[in-house]
Parts: structure tokens; sequence; C-alpha cells
């Protein structure tokens, strides 16, 4: 007794104390009661006693739930039904409610009567007990809400629960066996007649909410939909329809019905007429709740039956009216409309992909649905169109409604099907006409933008059926908007801006091929740049049609406009991916120009502001800058902002399509003038800016793929700065994915060699390299670890071999941190350094056999490639192993099993050369032995330990034999062969039975 006081007293705290630290106390002391064998018989003495306290009875009901879910299979035959009696006694003494009180209960009956599978036919007694409470004294309240629960709990009673023998136990055969018995009850029970309409509403639901758990169990799936129609309980559905207090649970009734049975919505159909009327009803009350439901359900009906519908029979008909009705309800929001838009697509898309073949009247059907996606089509524009609250907006932020936005995402797999089903030139015929282009009358501005945002997302389509449209009102509109010298789009008319560009960026082709004058559209992108709502489809938009409308652009107006936009990215500071855009459209039109003389000093002109802004960095005075945040921060912002330009200026002015022009002369022209800038602030303090170093490696990258040959007498002292900043700044990992760009461009040229192996001696040497010696500072520096083994594995393809023989001692340093990094659990550098591996045993591979098959001379490389291996396999093996465990080793499986299937090739492959002393099939054999046996025990079941590398070893060798066949007859085959599946499939096994274990 004192026990349960104390239960009754934690649950009051928990629920009304005022002090946060008595109420978590509380909850501690009651989660630890739960556990306890007593919580048992306290929380059944509460829930059959006379406490006058819900919150202490729903509080016993739930525990009682939970333990019987987690710990009722333990319980003995006798304990059992002494629970199940008692449950059903606080059942019938809750009838009147709390309902969620009786809820609760129900459902911890119902879990406990199928916990006793093993004992008795569960279900069978449940359905027992339930007739006997039918007899008595508002019985039928517990039965009808067992009833609901049971087909739930069911459900994931089968899902989940399996007997103490380890067997699923699926109960739903047994359930439905009882079908029958449960259909007259609630046929008895909607019968009922009450005196109050609160109860008779309050009844109807119950029985509703319970008919849907057993519609979700598939109780109507042995009655022929001919007949269910005339089913009494479907025909109290359909009344309940017209009833607002228990409509939502109709339609989710036949939604439900609707989706379990392929034949009933061909039945339904028959129902559309009854249907309508109530949507007509709810039209004219303006009831939003019950032209939903009908939408919804009407939508359900047309999706599964496609085929009726384009039968175009009268009730089809009078059902692709009704939705077509909703769509134009002018709701507030757009979840009606939504709610019919796959619908309206399965139509089209069957229509447009109709069998020729097998329907002989498709045509007929087209005739028939055209004006019905016409009038669609009408209704789409309309709802798609802002609302008053954003039309009037001046704020130049204010973007679409959310809800708007999400309705427009959705729209736009039905728009393209329209656009196929009606072609596109009643599509665009559709789009632009209404008169809005009449000079004498005001253009209604929500009506063009949301047929701007139509025409946009059809652009596929219409280019893809080759008939070239006029679209000359498109630039009239542009015309109209800049017509005034003052023009800025502000408010509504950003949205607007908006959408047109994004028609121009997506028929760019086709203006360029007709436009004389580019003058409007340069002055529309730039005004639309100024605003970060349209800026970024402005700027799209622009680099399409520099990159379609060269020609035009290279008249002296178009140019002067280009540099002026230039010079206005400087004050709207866009985002770096649309600047690049804009920056690359000016450079491809300026790289295109015939004119040397001309191009050279537009491009000096482009960038001038840039090379200003990198110099300022140097300045005497920035040290009063520092002492002003604002300026310091604006400095930095734009000298890296700076260095991107150039970099992308570099990148496009080599991609330009004037192949027949001096660009080189070009290069040279801007390098002259960055590379004193570059050198000195790789000389300068402001290296430790990371922002800054990132951009000026970013810069240097692009300018050497881009004119690297102009880069060779400066190779040397490049690499000397990117490898003297690195040590210095050794969380800058940009200057070793800078050497490794380097190292592309010219790591073929034997000259430079000795440059190389400095530069990775001094890489590898640095303190963050070698500090790199657990998996836990692996994760610290997860960039830095990817940056240096992506470099070594350009190292290694681009370096000739005698530059990789005489790096030996540094690759093995490499190997083995890589070897360490692949058990981080950052799965990027993780991945990066069993790249690493990979790529070094599969490039060992190719030396060894090339020693055997060639009669060249020998290399040095392979020898060293033997060493490495030798001296780094057993920590390979080790740090594979166990990256093989804890919770993210599935996404390592391929990558693990590949580098060990690489090494059993060589290992096994070595034997039959002059270096199987050094290196053998024995060599993997007892690394993977040792790294077995080194795992703590805990790491592996009982017994693993001594079977685990057996298997593996066999394994192993099918699959190193099939690499190396693989090489040989070059088969790129998944895994390399069999082999090499079975491996992968047997890393893959062993990872989901350890996936749980805790890694260190």
């Amino acid at each position: 007794m004192e026990l349960q006081i104390q239960v009754a007293q934690a649950v009051h705290v928990l629920n009304h104390d005022t002090d946060s630290c008595n109420r978590v106390s509380a909850n501690q002391w009651l989660v630890q009661f739960q556990q306890t064998d007593a919580a048992w018989e306290i929380a059944t003495s509460i829930l059959t006693s006379d406490y006058p306290d819900f919150e202490l009875h729903f509080f016993a009901a739930q525990l009682l739930k939970r333990k019987i879910q987690n710990e009722g299979h333990c319980l003995h035959l006798e304990a059992m039904e002494s629970l199940v009696n008692a449950l059903l006694l606080a059942a019938k003494r809750f009838t009147l409610g709390p309902s969620q009180l009786l809820t609760q209960i129900c459902l911890a009956l119902s879990t406990l009567v199928l916990h006793a599978v093993e004992y008795y036919n569960p279900i069978e007694k449940l359905f027992y007990s339930l007739q006997i409470l039918q007899g008595q004294d508002d019985g039928n309240i517990v039965v009808l809400e067992m009833l609901t629960v049971l087909p739930e709990v069911v459900e994931d009673e089968c899902a989940n629960y399996k007997t103490k023998s380890g067997q699923r136990i699926d109960y739903v055969p047994e359930l439905l066996s009882h079908t029958s018995a449960v259909f007259t009850f609630l046929l008895q029970q909607s019968e009922e007649t009450f005196d109050g309409l609160i109860q008779l509403q309050e009844r109807s639901r119950k029985i509703l909410r319970c008919l849907l758990s057993w519609v979700r169990a598939g109780c109507f799936s042995e009655i022929l939909p001919g007949s269910l129609l005339d089913h009494p309980l479907l025909n109290f559905v359909f009344n309940s329809l017209q009833v607002s207090s228990s409509f939502d649970l109709s339609i989710e009734v036949l939604i439900e019905l609707v989706g379990q049975h392929e034949g009933l919505p061909q039945v339904l159909i028959c129902k559309v007429g009854f249907i309508k009327e109530v949507l007509l009803r709810a039209f004219n009350d303006g009831d939003e709740k019950v032209i939903s439901g009908i939408a919804c359900l009407m939508s359900e009906i047309g999706q599964a039956a496609p085929s009726l519908i384009i039968e175009a029979h009268s009730e089809a008909l009078m059902l692709v009216d009704a939705l077509l009705s909703c769509m134009c309800f002018p709701s507030q929001d757009w979840e009606i409309a939504d709610s019919t838009l796959q619908f309206w697509c399965s139509l089209a898309s069957n229509i447009v992909r109709m069998d020729v073949e097998v329907i002989n009247n498709s045509k007929h059907v087209k005739d028939v649905f055209s004006p019905v996606f016409l009038a669609l089509f009408d209704a789409l524009l309309m709802r798609s169109q802002v609302g008053d609250s954003t039309y009037t907006c001046e704020a130049a932020t204010r973007d679409l409604p959310d809800g708007l936005a999400q309705f427009r995402l959705n729209l736009v797999e039905l728009l393209v099907d329209i656009c196929q089903l009606l072609n596109a030139s009643v599509f665009l015929q559709k789009i632009f006409s209404g008169g809005w282009l009449s000079s004498n009358i005001q253009i209604p501005w929500k009506e063009v933008e949301t047929k701007m945002f139509a025409l946009n997302v059809v652009a596929d389509v219409v280019l893809h059926e080759g008939h070239t449209f006029d679209l000359s009102m498109v630039l009239h509109l542009v015309t109209i908007l800049c017509d005034s010298a003052s023009y800025e789009p502000k408010g509504f008319m950003c949205i607007v801006h908006r959408s047109l560009a994004d028609v121009i960026g997506s028929y760019s082709k086709w203006i360029s091929s007709y436009i004389t004058n580019a003058r409007p559209l340069l002055i529309f992108f730039a005004a639309g740049m100024s605003e970060s709502l349209c800026s970024h489809a402005c700027a799209t938009a622009f680099r399409k049609f520099c990159e379609d409308a060269v020609a035009v652009m290279h008249k002296p107006s178009s140019l002067e406009i280009l540099m002026w936009i230039a010079e206005g990215l400087e004050k709207w500071h866009l985002p770096l991916e649309d600047e690049e855009d804009v920056i690359g459209a000016i450079t491809l039109i300026l790289g295109c120009l015939p004119n040397m003389e001309l191009r050279n000093n537009l491009l000096l002109k482009l960038l001038d502001p840039s090379f200003g802004s990198i110099d300022k960095l140097f300045e005497g005075d920035h040290v009063h800058s520092r002492q002003l945040p604002g300026a310091h921060t604006h400095l930095i912002n734009s000298a890296a902002r700076s260095f991107f330009r150039i970099g992308t200026v570099f990148c496009n002015l080599v991609t330009s399509p004037s192949a027949c022009y001096d660009i080189d002369n070009s290069l040279i022209i801007i390098l002259e003038s960055f590379w004193p800038l570059l050198e000195k602030f790789f000389q300068s303090e402001r290296l430790k800016n990371t922002s800054l170093s990132m951009s000026a490696c970013r810069a240097l990258s692009q300018t050497i793929k881009s004119a690297g040959h102009h880069f060779v007498r400066l190779l040397p002292k490049v690499l000397d700065y990117l490898s003297a900043n690195f040590a210095s700044f050794q969380t800058h990992e940009c200057y070793i994915k800078t050497a490794s760009v380097i190292i592309e461009e010219f790591g073929n040229k034997e000259e430079y060699g000795s440059l190389f192996i400095s530069l990775l001696e001094r890489f590898t040497n640095a303190s963050s390299i070698k500090a790199l010696n657990s998996s836990y500072v692996c994760d610290q520096e997860p960039d830095l670890v990817e940056a240096y083994c992506n470099f070594i594995i350009v190292f290694l393809h681009n370096s000739p071999k005698e530059v990789v023989a005489s790096s030996g001692q540094l690759l093995e340093v490499s190997f083995q941190k890589a070897a360490i990094c692949c058990t981080a659990m950052h799965r990027g550098a993780a991945l990066a350094a069993m790249s690493y591996m990979s790529c070094f045993l599969e490039l060992s591979l190719s030396w060894l056999l090339e020693s055997v098959t060639c009669n060249s001379s020998e290399s040095l490389v392979t020898p060293m490639a033997v060493l490495v291996i030798s001296h780094s396999g057993e920590g390979l093996v080790s740090n594979v192993v166990y990256a093989l465990l804890g919770v993210s080793a599935m996404s390592r499986v391929h990558k693990s099993a590949t580098v060990l299937q690489q090494l059993a090739a060589v290992c096994s492959f070595s034997e039959r050369t002059k270096w199987k002393s050094t290196l053998c099939w024995n060599s993997l054999h007892g690394w993977l032995h040792a790294a077995v046996r080194s795992l703590p025990e805990e790491y592996l079941r009982q017994g693993e330990a001594e079977s685990l590398a057996g298997v593996w070893l066999k394994v192993l060798g099918d699959a190193g034999t099939d690499y190396v066949e693989s090489r040989r007859e070059k088969n790129h085959k998944h895994m390399r062969g069999k082999g090499g599946r079975m491996l992968k499939s047997l890393f893959r096994e062993f990872v989901d039975t350890h996936r749980n274990i805790a890694t260190c």
C-alpha cells in the first residue's frame, strides 16, 4: 500500500509541481519503478481501485500496456488470465469516460490477449469475453472500443512480436474469421436510437472509427465489389456523408476501401450523382471541409480507375466535372486544388500515352477531353495567381506564399502533361490570349506572371516539338518594364521580373535568333540582379542569353552595358554561384572578340576593380582598417570575391568558342597583372585568413588549368610558396589541393620530379600530417585527410615511375597514415584513405604484372611497392577489419572489400615472382590472423575469432585470383568477378551482424 501511495504522489508531482527539478526527479523514479516486477501488481491495483484520479489511472493503464508489450510473453498462464479479468473489469468501470483512458485499457487488453498465443486460441477467447460483455449495462461501449483497437494491435504485433520459440505469428486470418460477427454488431449499433443528438453523433463516429480499423485489416476482401455497394454498412457510411460530425470519418472509410479493393472504383462511379449532390450543397454553404473531403474521394476513385474515366460514360464525365469545380473553388489556400492534381496527372498521362493499336478511338478520346483540359488550364492559371496581399505588398523581399509555392511545384508535372496533350501550339496560343499585350489597356501583371510561370515549366516540351514560335511578346514585356529609366523591381514586380527572366533563360536560343538590339534585355537583367528575390533567375538567364547571342553582344552598345553590369557587381553582392554566371558570361563574350586589342583592354577593365581590391590588402593603412571591424571585414570579403572573379575569368576564357583567336595573348596580359599580386599575397601576413587563402588558391588552380604552360618558369617558386604556407598554416588544406592541380598539369615532366618529391616530403613531414595517429585525430581534421590522400593519388597517377620509386619511404609513411585514417568515423576521410590505399595496390599489381610479362629492363618501382606493402600490410589489414565494426561501417563495405581483394591479388601473385621471400600469401595469412586476435573479445561472438580468419582467407584467395585474371584480360566486371562479389557479400553480412557493437 505504501508503494502505491508513492506512485500516486510521484504522478501528481510529475503533472502538477511547478519546480522542474521535482518533476525530473519524479519522472526518473517512475521510470525506474516501471522496470520492477512490483509494477504489475501496483498498476493493476490502481486501475481496479476507486481512486478518483484520472491521471493516476491513465498512468497505470499506460504502464501496463508498455509492460505487456515488452514482457507480456514472459507471464505465466494464471497471471495472464488474472490480468485479462482485471483489465476487463477496469474497462467496464470506465465505459462512460474518460475516453482516452478506456482506449489505453483496451490497447493493453488486446496486446495481452495476443501475447497468450502459446497457451490458447487468443482472439477466439477474446471474442467470447466480448460477447458476454454485450449483455451487460454499457458493455457495448467497451466492445466497440475493443473492436476498434484490436485490428491496429494485430497489425503492430504481426510486425514486431515473436513467440518464445522465435516464430512470427500472423493473427490476421484468425481476426478476419470474426468479420461476420463484427459486421452484425456494428449494424446493431448503427440502428440503435438515442434521446440526445450528441449521443447519436458520438456513437456514429465510434462505429465509423471501428469500421475503418477493420477495413484497413481487409474485412471486405472476400466480398465481391458488385454486392459491396448494397452492403448495409456501406449505406450507413454514405448516409454519414451527409452528417457534418461524421463526414471526415466517412470519407476516410471510403478512401480506404477504394485503395483496398481493385474493383470498387467501378462500383462507386455509380454513386457519383449522390456524391455530387453533397458537393453542390457544400459549394452553396461554402463548407471547405466537405469540399476538400469530396475532392479527395473523387480523386482517389478517378486515379484507381483511369481506363473507366477515359471511356467517358456519363458518370465518369460527371466525376470529371465535379473535380473541375473543386479546382475552380476560390479557397483561401491551395489544399483543395492540390488534392485533385494527382487525378488530373493520371488522366492526362494516360490519354497522352494511349496505345493506338489497342484503343482505336484515341483521337475521339482526345477530342472529348481537350475541352476539359482547356478549362482545367484556365482554372490552374487562376488558382496559381498570387493573392491580393502579395500583389499589393511593396516589400522588396516578399516572395510567393509557402502554400502557393508548393502548389506550383506540384503543378509542374500536370502542366507538362497538358502541353503534350493539347500540343505546344495550342498551349502557347492559350498563354498569349486575352489581349493583355494591347497597348491601350493596363497590363494585368498577376495574370502575366502566372502565364510566364506556366510557359517556363513547359519549355522542354515546346522546344522538343521543334516548331519555332514567335516570342516577341516576351521582349515586348521586357521593353515595357525597362521603358522607364528609374525602373526598379519592387514588391510583386520582383516576382514578375523573376518569372519573365526564367522564360528568357529557357527560350534563349529562340529569342537570340531574331533579336537585333540586346540593350533592353541587358538593362532588364541588370535591374533584376540588383534585387535578391530575382537575382538568381536574372544571372542564370543572362548567362544563357550570352551563350546563345554572341554576335549581337559584340555591338559597342552591348559591350558598354556589359561593362556597366560588371561594375554593378561591386554593390549588388550576388551569391558566388550567381556572380560566377555573370562574370563567366561576360568573359565568354569578351573572349570571342576578334579585335585582340579591344578584347585585352576590356578584360583588364573587367578585372581592374578586382586587382584594386587585392592590392588594398597590402596598403599601409590596413592597420587602421582593423581598428574598424566593419571596414576590415569589407576589405577581406572584397579581396576574397576578387580572387574568385579572377579565377572565373581564367576558367571561362579558355572555354570560349574562339579557338581561332589568339587567347594566349589575353591570358598573358591578365597573368602579368595578376601574378605580382598573387606573389605579394603569398608573402604577406594575410595568409592566416582562411577565406582569403582558399580564394587565392582557387584562383591559382584555375589559372594553372587555363594557362599552365605560362607557369613553367614560375613552378619552383609556386611550389615553394604552397609548401611553406602550408607549413605555416596547417589547417589550410587549400594549399595541398592546389598542389594536386599543379601535379596534374606538370607531373609527367621528369625534369620536375625532384620538385614534386620535395613537395611530398614537406607535406608528409608537416606536424599536422604526422599527428594523424588515431581515428580521433582524423575525425578532427577530415578535410586535411581528404586533401592529403587525394594529393598522393594524383602524385601516383601523374608522376613517372622513376619519381614514384624514389619516393618509397614517403609513400610508406603516407600509406600507414591512410591505414589509420580508414577507421575514422567521418565517412569522407575514411573513404579518401581507402581510395589512396586502393590506388597504390592497383598500381602495385600493375607493376608486378609488367615485371613478369615485359622484357624491358627492370624498374625500381616494383621492389619499392613490394617493400611498402610488406612493411605496412599488417597495419592495413588490422585497420580495415576494424573499419568493418560499428554503426557506420556499412558505407565502407565496398571499399574495404576492394582493398583486401587487391591486397590478396598482390600477395598471391608475388608468390610467382622473385619477391616471394618478401611478400607472399603467408604474409596475408599472418596479418589477418593477427588482426582478428588483436580485437577485444567483446567485438566478436563466442568462438568467432577461431573461425573468422579461416573463412575470410578462403574467400580472399578466390577474390585475389579473380582480380589478377581480370587485370590480365582487362575485364571490368563488378568486384572483378564472382570471388570479389562473394567477398563483398561476406563483409556486408559481417557488418550487418556487428553494426550495434560500440567502437572505441
